[in-house]
């Protein structure tokens, strides 16, 4: 019942607390598929030289025993190990480089220390539940079926060569090596085959467990919201809380105005100009109707030219934000009226000045 609750995808939030807890999705076959493959082509392209590389080894091995050295014992067996490593080494190192490139193309490396302190992995009471399990057994069972395909491709393989592999002891090294390399070959690419297909129907299956184990529920989306990102509530207050310390610190700039533009009664700009210090007026408060009310009181307060222009207000009010200087293209539309304002205070410097 709580399962058929969980309908929403999981959030990249639980899906990156999955990883840190080391859960991806990941096949342990596809590595193993593809360092098969691998080492079979390798397999295919030196088995041209392996001839000569025996016929090399065991004329060097006679050698070494008819010279009848002292040291003969570790002579033979350097010789034997120097073989094995210019034989496997190369295929070897094929099919591990291979997967550990698979290995971090499937979700890179994940280490996670935690996972390593467990000591409840290392019960035998939990690893018997866990094996027994009807996971455990299903997962069991799906090993079984890759493994039995493969044994019968061989069974299958060695019926077809039965008479060629009874006869293979009495054929000269210079046939039946070719012929049991061949046979090798053709063992190792179709096991690598069905590893490979197999490991895709695994990976689907691990991918689909993945998914529906990050699953979640429309109350567990909304929780991971909050914690996150913070409730609406909490949010609205913090965005109250700034608008209206941004207002009280508009406001105490207001006292610093050299005019207010108004509209006259939806909008209002302050402006503030010092011709010694700024290289154009500059916007230090606006707003709109209770705002803008604000605006015009503490501008009477302190005796502050009130002007109204409707379009230059409202163009101040969109196009300029608060301490941002006014666009070159109202420059001409201010001066006119700090022109006026200038006049006026000259003339007539005991009275408030006319509205423009």
């Amino acid at each position: 019942m709580a399962d058929s609750n969980k309908t929403e995808r999981g959030t990249a939030r639980r899906r990156e607390k999955a990883r840190e807890k080391g859960q991806v999705v990941r096949s342990k076959e596809l590595p193993s598929a593809v360092a098969v493959l691998a080492a079979t082509i390798v397999l295919a392209l030196e088995a041209s030289s392996w001839l000569s590389q025996w016929r090399a080894y065991w004329m060097r091995m006679m050698d070494v025993v008819l010279s009848s050295a002292s040291n003969m014992p570790m002579v033979l067996t350097r010789l034997t190990i120097e073989i094995t490593l210019v034989w496997l080494g190369p295929v070897l190192a094929a099919g591990w480089l291979a997967a550990v490139a698979v290995s971090y193309m499937q979700g890179e490396f994940v280490f996670v220390p935690g996972n390593l302190l467990r000591w409840d992995r290392l019960t035998p009471n939990t690893n018997l539940k866990s094996l027994f399990s009807p996971a455990g057994l299903g997962r069991m069972a799906r090993s079984f079926l890759p493994g039995g395909v493969i044994l019968w491709l061989m069974v299958g393989l060695f019926a077809r060569n039965w008479t060629t592999l009874v006869h293979s002891i009495a054929m000269p090294i210079g046939r039946s090596l070719p012929w049991m390399l061949g046979l090798i070959y053709e063992i190792s690419w179709k096991s690598g085959m069905v590893l490979l297909v197999w490991s895709g129907v695994d990976y689907f299956l691990q991918h689909r467990t993945y998914e529906k184990n990050l699953r979640m529920s429309k109350q567990e989306v909304k929780d991971e919201g909050k914690e996150t990102e913070g409730s609406p509530e909490i949010k609205g207050r913090l965005r109250r809380t700034m608008r209206q310390a941004h207002r009280k610190r508009m406001m105490q700039k207001v006292p610093k105005a050299t005019v207010i533009v108004t509209n006259p009664t939806e909008y209002a700009v302050a402006l503030e100009y010092r011709p010694a210090e700024m290289a154009a007026p500059v916007v230090v408060a606006k707003g709109r109707n209770l705002l803008a009310r604000e605006i015009r009181r503490i501008g009477r307060q302190h005796s502050i030219p009130i002007v109204e222009n409707v379009p230059l207000a409202q163009a101040l009010y969109r196009s300029v934000e608060v301490d941002q200087p006014i666009p070159s293209q109202l420059y001409a539309a201010v001066a006119e009226i700090l022109a006026f304002i200038y006049r006026t205070q000259r003339n007539m410097p005991a009275r408030t000045p006319a509205q423009y």
